[in-house]
């Protein structure tokens, strides 16, 4: 059970990673901790909000991505175990 689980973990990650934009995402906050989505949003410039909203959910989701809330803001920063485990290449 706990092969298909990380099976699926793998396939969601791979997935959310596939697209190019949330590739840089990732990449970047490998580089760079704690960004809120208008820090991400200033570095990547030719997103828009709601499409960068839509990115870190799916980061998020998949488990790629911890998120921090302080007030209003959200903070977004590498989940290191998740991405040693599925994408090292990020930490590299």
């Amino acid at each position: 059970m706990e092969e298909h689980a990380d099976l699926r973990q793998a396939v969601k990650v791979y997935k959310a990673l596939g697209e190019p934009t949330r590739l840089k995402i990732a990449m970047l906050l490998t580089d760079e901790k704690n960004l809120c989505c208008s820090d991400i949003g200033s570095k990547l410039e030719s997103v828009a909000g709601s499409t960068l909203s839509h990115h870190l959910k799916q980061l998020t989701e998949c488990g790629l991505l911890d998120l921090r809330k302080d007030g209003t803001y959200i903070f977004y920063s590498v989940n290191r175990e998740m991405a040693h485990k599925y994408a090292p290449y990020l930490l590299e």
